[in-house]
Parts: structure tokens; C-alpha cells; sequence
């Protein structure tokens, strides 16, 4: 064993094993393809939703306007909307503002 030159060892350990220690924990370039799958998702979703948003969603209804809000908190204070623990318990209505 110890007349064979370091080519012939190499040889015949290739005959046994497909590779060395270190050609078998090298790293693969898997993650790339991982990685470029899931940002092709995440871009082609990103479109889908901007398509949602410019064709299949109408405009905003009025009830989310400031004024339509305030309004509807003031009709609500008037008509003391949940008395004990809701709402209206958290107004003061001597003082016309809310309790600290």
C-alpha cells in the first residue's frame, strides 16, 4: 500500500467511491432556484392584486369620508348608543368630550 503513488490511491478510491469527503458536503445551487421560484410568486401575486384593486374593486364608499364618520358618532352620541359599557359610557355629555 505504501508503494502506490498518491494518483493510484486516488484511482482506486474512486473504483469504491463516486466521490471525497469534500466533493460530498460542497453546497448545490438549489437555493437559487428556490429562492427565484418563490420571488416569481410573490411578483406574479403582487400583479394579481394590482389587477384587483384598478379593475374588479369600485371606489371607496362615502361612509369611510371624515365627514360621513363624524356625523355618524355625533348621531350615535345622541341616541346613546350602549349606555353602560359600550360607547355612550365613554362620553361625558357635560362636558361634550370624551372621558379620560
Amino acid at each position: 500500500w505504501s508503494s502506490l503513488s498518491i494518483d493510484e490511491k486516488v484511482e482506486l478510491y474512486r473504483l469504491k467511491f463516486k466521490e471525497s469527503f469534500a466533493e460530498m458536503n460542497r453546497s448545490t445551487n438549489e437555493w437559487k432556484t428556490v429562492v427565484g421560484a418563490a420571488m416569481f410568486f410573490i411578483g406574479f401575486t403582487a400583479l394579481l392584486l394590482i389587477w384587483e384593486k384598478h379593475y374588479v374593486y369600485g371606489p371607496i364608499p362615502h361612509t369611510f369620508e371624515e365627514e360621513w364618520v363624524a356625523k355618524q358618532t355625533k348621531r350615535m352620541l345622541d341616541m346613546k348608543v350602549a349606555p353602560i359599557q359600550g360607547f355612550s359610557a365613554k362620553w361625558d355629555y357635560d362636558k361634550n368630550e370624551w372621558k379620560k
